[in-house]
């Protein structure tokens, strides 16, 4: 049993289960706080990401780091995860096989960081949390005594820039979720 964030990532960092470990330069884990407010789930490491080891350092985490100023979170009341910890060839969507492989890392990352709030960000964070697409963009649900919201993924943000500005509406109208 896992019992504590060292002992996981150690887990994490020697894991096999599936072939993406054969490619990755670096398991990407977490950042942020360990006892955070807010957590945002987004898909997978990108290419930025595989060469850190820090989820959401590109282009989409700026993105991201800008929405986490405008909803005015302090430093240590968020954390950032992926669902699966290593990157996809050519940035794909994990497969299933790969979402089920980091299935107990992703849900144990969960339980010990116990936010109050999970901010998924696009479809496969709400796949492999949910277990399929349940939810629509901005909609606020409460699971196992948590919010869960779905926002776009900020990598959406770049391409689609036309969200962005109901993206920020809708973190202006629900600040108190977080």
């Amino acid at each position: 049993m896992i019992e504590s964030f060292e002992a996981l990532e150690e887990q994490i960092n020697s894991c096999t289960a599936c072939q993406l470990h054969e490619s990755a330069t670096h398991k990407v884990i977490m950042k942020g706080g360990k006892n955070p407010k807010v957590l945002f789930i987004g898909e997978a490491p990108g290419k930025n990401e595989d060469a850190s080891g820090i989820p959401f350092c590109g282009r989409a985490g700026k993105i991201l780091d800008d929405m986490i100023e405008d909803m005015d979170i302090q430093q240590n009341d968020w954390a950032v995860i992926n669902t699966v910890k290593c990157r996809p060839p050519d940035n794909r969507r994990p497969r299933k096989g790969e979402l089920a492989a980091c299935r107990a890392f992703f849900e144990k990352q969960i339980d010990m960081l116990d936010p109050d709030v999970i901010i998924l960000l696009g479809n496969t964070a709400e796949e492999a949390f949910l277990g399929n697409r349940q939810l629509q963009w901005g909609e606020c649900r409460e699971i196992d005594g948590k919010n869960v919201v779905k926002f776009y993924h900020p990598a959406a943000l770049i391409y689609t820039k036309s969200r962005q500005p109901e993206q920020q509406e809708f973190i202006e109208k629900n600040s108190t979720l977080w």
